[in-house]
């Protein structure tokens, strides 16, 4: 039996999956660490990337964290944060959230600024304030790229949180190091299963969100009506034939 078998058969085991070391415990491990780790990002990068966004400024400070932040190693970011706190929750967190905002950070500068700009300033017309501005006008415009943007940090984190188990954590990636630890590889791969499993079905759902996001994608449409009848001539009267059930607008001013 090669290592494939082995791990199917392994993940087709009922009694694999319950207990506190099982599949189903160790997979809530792993999606704890993920969401702490997005959570932390989120409440750092999106602030700052709506408000250099909507002003303006520190774009070049967007930039630069960016690439700085996408060049860090999170192996070693990990450990620099057990010599500092020890083993433990913060190290693996710390290292996580560090991944996961440059993309947060990118995708709500992008999107806040990259509103139209004669829909803000129609809205600062109408008398708004800079934060109902922000607020009202350029983050639901802006959603599609900052959950983009999430969807992004999402994924890099759930596949990265795998080295929450060099901190003597629990989560998925317990099966990676034990299993190749003690040379039993069709457990490793057993965790390279589940890690790209829940990768996958995270994307699927955030994929879904961004195409709710985008304005007029979710608004329900009506079958089988194509609008009011056109008139054909001063009297009101709807015309019969094909070119009655046409609604097109062409910009010009009608003369009937």
């Amino acid at each position: 039996m090669n290592y494939l078998q082995q791990a199917l058969s392994y993940l087709c085991s009922a009694n694999n999956w319950a207990g506190p070391v099982g599949l189903a415990a160790r997979t809530l491990e792993h999606l704890q660490y993920t969401a702490a780790a997005v959570a932390a990002s989120a409440l750092i990068a999106i602030p700052i990337g709506l408000i250099i966004g909507h002003t303006g400024r520190g774009t070049l400070l967007v930039v630069g964290a960016v690439n700085g932040l996408r060049a860090l190693p999170t192996l070693g970011v990990l450990l620099v944060g057990v010599l500092l706190w020890g083993l433990g929750l913060v190290p693996p967190i710390v290292a996580l959230m560090l991944l996961g905002i440059p993309s947060l950070l990118a995708g709500s500068y992008a999107g806040v600024s990259n509103v139209d700009p004669a829909v803000v300033d129609a809205a600062r017309s109408m008398g708004m304030t800079e934060t109902q501005v922000l607020l009202h006008v350029e983050v639901p415009n802006a959603l599609p790229l900052i959950l983009g943007g999430l969807r992004t940090a999402t994924l890099q984190v759930v596949a990265t949180a795998t080295v929450a188990a060099y901190a003597s954590l629990g989560g998925l990636g317990r099966y990676l190091i034990d299993g190749i630890k003690v040379r039993e590889f069709h457990i490793a791969l057993v965790g390279a299963f589940m890690v790209a499993a829940l990768a996958l079905i995270l994307d699927a759902m955030l994929a879904f969100a961004v195409w709710l996001s985008v304005p007029g994608t979710a608004r329900p449409r009506r079958r089988g009506w194509n609008g009011p009848p056109a008139r054909s001539d001063r009297t009101g009267r709807p015309a019969c034939g094909p070119e009655s059930r046409r609604l097109r607008w062409t910009g010009e001013p009608s003369l009937l």
